[in-house]
């Protein structure tokens, strides 16, 4: 990839997996989940409504708002305010490792959507694994805990949206230009919220600095910046590759809990992570990640001339012979 792919593919996995810590700041400061949802998908919406204007971009919108409506629904207006409403029960980890699932439901919803998509094989072994990483992870560190269970089964429910509002975007809006479709589908998702958010908004001076701030970085930076740049990124290296984010961005999400609010992710979360990942790259793919299966086959093919190459034999010059006024002896 070239230094401008490197530079998105890291920024947008930073970027996907630092909300949880701060939707867990702001829900622990007591910002409603509704609001937080509100707030986050406002700015967004402003910020990407602003660049798609201007680039005349949202005239390609035209006929599309009722799938636009269908898709904001699912990827945005049902999952940010069940992932904030799951994260005041669950840590920050638990609640991103459990989103790591989406590949695997979207695994399992493909085999209904395109019959060529039916997991077989190595594939059939990955759902299984990294749904033994869900049942490890909720049946270990979580059924103690009503409320957690509770806090779980919204994160999960807001990863089947997440599962199924791609595949709508791939069949009915894949011809919209990407900028056009967020900013569209983040308007819709802030005007479905706005009843909820009303209702709920907590007085102005309830807010804290750290949940105004975690609010902020939320609307501008891993909802606008980072879908203009994972967009970059796919039409950079395709879709396949940007993928790889995926499984980057929950290790970076359980880091920042264990960093920076001292969560300690038990056996079974460790565990869960592990399986979760391993599921979804098999379950999706069937092979290494895209990208990597070129880099080990070069790796290997280089060992193998390595190997097959004749030894050189070892050649021992002479000393030259010293030239007059050189001072040598």
């Amino acid at each position: 990839m070239s230094p401008r792919a490197w530079f998105a593919f890291f920024s947008v996995s930073v970027l996907w997996g630092v909300p949880y810590l701060f939707i867990k700041i702001a829900v622990d400061d007591g910002v409603p989940p509704a609001f937080l949802a509100w707030a986050r998908v406002t700015l967004g919406a402003l910020i990407l409504g602003a660049i798609s204007w201007r680039l005349g971009l949202l005239e390609s919108l035209r006929g599309r708002w009722r799938m636009l409506a269908v898709y904001a629904i699912l990827e945005i207006a049902i999952p940010f305010p069940l992932i904030a409403a799951g994260e005041q029960s669950v840590s920050s980890s638990l609640a991103a490792i459990l989103i790591a699932s989406v590949p695997l439901i979207v695994a399992v919803l493909a085999i209904w959507v395109d019959h060529s998509e039916r997991a077989t094989g190595a594939r059939l072994a990955g759902l299984f694994l990294g749904f033994g990483g869900v049942v490890a992870l909720v049946g270990i560190d979580v059924a103690g805990s009503a409320e957690e269970l509770l806090g779980a089964g919204a994160i999960l429910l807001a990863a089947v949206g997440y599962a199924l509002a791609p595949m709508l975007l791939k069949l009915r809006l894949v011809d919209v230009d990407p900028r056009a479709t967020m900013a569209g589908a983040l308007a819709i998702a802030s005007l479905a919220l706005a009843p909820f958010a009303a209702l709920t908004a907590p007085a102005a001076d309830s807010l804290t600095a750290d949940s105004v701030t975690s609010l902020v970085v939320l609307g501008v930076f891993c909802t606008a910046a980072a879908l203009v740049l994972f967009g970059a990124l796919v039409a950079e290296v395709g879709a396949g590759r940007a993928l790889v984010i995926t499984y980057v961005a929950p290790v970076v999400a359980v880091g920042l809990g264990v960093a920076v609010l001292g969560e300690r992710p038990g056996a079974g979360a460790i565990a869960g992570l592990l399986l979760i990942i391993a599921g979804s790259w098999l379950s999706t793919d069937g092979r290494l990640p895209p990208g990597t299966a070129a880099v080990v086959t070069r790796f290997r093919r280089g060992r193998g001339r390595a190997a097959r190459a004749p030894a050189r034999p070892l050649v021992t010059r002479p000393a030259p012979a010293p030239r007059a006024g050189s001072g040598a002896p």
